[in-house]
């Protein structure tokens, strides 16, 4: 109760310090009441998350005395006015969800919004008993470091891909590290990097989420403390060159599995794989279930692009009590290529960012889905009713082969304009005659020879 009364003091007091800063509707720039609605320090704010930020930064003192207590009001500037107040912390004794946001003011605007820069791969499992505070302070500092790209929060821990400039990233890094949330389980190393940017993604999005990797089994019926062993890229390399040189001689006990989607194995994959054809991380499971007989008394040796899908999908796999032994690849393969560019994986990298890919070596292992011609660079389909992805050469794109199949090109045709935000998200053709999960029929002697 004491905790609550404290939260209610909070808030009114951050309400109070807002608004007795807000410009009246009067002075405000005419045209529809848009333009300026707070000022504080001499600077204008349009949104409420801008004048929260700037409380948040500038004024963290205020709001505490003007509520009379002793706490951190960050903490009420954070998160939107009149929002339910969580405990904070991810485990009884556990340090606070600092709210600290780095200095940026020595740092030049174009430096910290350069288009040269840097996207940023990690997650952290972690207990978190206040997911919305979390997000609220992701949220925050993205925004102040001028990031884009996805975080999900959850109470299991925290899950992005962001983007910005070298300057940016560098000092997003930092602040994670110094995170008490985090201290002691993220490192730097848990931080994988490539070239790209803001640019990369065209908007930031921050939510609380009940998994921060979609697998759709609730983290208490299968917890990411339950994973598989982890093998470092050195450790993972030798493991697969024994696996391929088994295989050869028809003596391999072991099963390469790649976790991704069917689209991400396609244009990209480690030597002797299976990878399931499958659309959806969260149809992994049902895979698992359908194909028990395939993982029996196996040595079984998992990867995904950064680890995160491996945790949880090593931890179902051994919930079945069927396979010897569950390896999974720490780090996943954007650590291995760092190690080993021209290693046991060939192609491309699939990411989840308007890249689609990235390069480490120069083979090429997937087609143009017209033509044949080998091809391995993504586009959306042109059907503005499907948009999935789709390979096709620039000849092909020339003769106006873009959607990913013929349905989807006919109806591209016949769509000539729609109003922005009336189009349909439809199931695509060649998506519903997919399986969803597909039965593997593989034989021991397929595994053996690496196909």
């Amino acid at each position: 109760a004491g905790r609550k009364q404290r939260a209610a003091a909070r808030r009114k007091a951050f309400s109070l310090f807002v608004k007795a800063k807000e410009v009246p509707a009067a002075s405000r720039c005419p045209g529809g009441g848009e333009g300026v609605r707070w000022r504080c320090c001499r600077q204008a704010f349009e949104e409420l998350p801008g004048i929260h930020r700037h409380v948040a930064l500038h004024h963290s003192g205020d709001v505490g005395r003007q509520a009379g207590l002793g706490v951190g009001p960050a903490e009420a500037a954070g998160s939107p006015a009149g929002s339910a107040a969580r405990p904070s912390g991810h485990s009884c004794g556990s340090p606070e969800i600092s709210w600290t946001l780095p200095d940026t003011s020595h740092i030049s605007q174009e430096d910290l919004t350069s288009q040269v820069g840097d996207v940023l791969l990690y997650y952290c499992y972690c207990e978190v008993r206040d997911p919305e505070k979390l997000c609220a302070w992701q949220k925050a500092l993205c925004q102040h470091l001028h990031l884009t790209g996805k975080v999900r929060v959850a109470s299991e821990g925290i899950n992005g891909t962001v983007g910005g400039s070298k300057v940016a990233t560098s000092l997003y890094i930092k602040v994670m590290l110094s995170q008490p949330l985090f201290k002691n389980i993220l490192c730097q190393e848990d931080f994988k990097s490539s070239a790209g940017g803001a640019h990369c993604f065209p908007d930031l999005r921050v939510g609380v989420f009940k998994e921060i990797v979609p697998m759709g089994i609730d983290p208490k019926i299968v917890s990411y403390k339950e994973t598989g062993i982890h093998l470092s890229p050195q450790e993972f390399h030798r493991e697969v060159e024994q696996y391929l040189s088994q295989a050869t001689q028809g003596q391999s006990d072991t099963i390469l599995l790649d976790c991704r989607n069917f689209y991400e194995s396609k244009i990209g994959h480690f030597q002797g794989c299976l990878a399931p054809d499958i659309r959806k991380f969260s149809y992994f499971p049902s895979y698992v279930d359908e194909n028990l007989e395939l993982f029996k008394d196996k040595r079984v040796l998992m990867y995904c692009t950064g680890g995160i899908r491996c945790e949880r999908g090593s931890a179902y796999l051994r919930s079945k009590a069927v396979c010897r032994e569950v390896y999974q690849l720490k780090g996943g393969i954007h650590k291995y290529l760092e190690e080993f560019p021209d290693g046991f994986y060939r192609g491309k990298l699939f990411v989840f960012d308007d890249r689609y890919a990235i390069c480490s070596n120069e083979d090429i292992i997937s087609a143009c889905r017209y033509c044949g011609v080998l091809w391995d660079q993504y586009k959306l389909c042109s059907s503005q009713h499907c948009r999935q992805l789709v390979l096709t050469c620039p000849s092909c794109c020339n003769k106006g082969l873009t959607a990913c199949c013929p349905v989807c090109q006919e109806k591209e045709l016949k769509v000539t304009s729609r109003a922005s935000g009336q189009i349909l998200k439809e199931e695509c053709e060649c998506t519903r005659r997919r399986p969803k999960v597909p039965i593997e029929h593989v034989s021991p002697r397929m595994l053996e020879t690496g196909k």
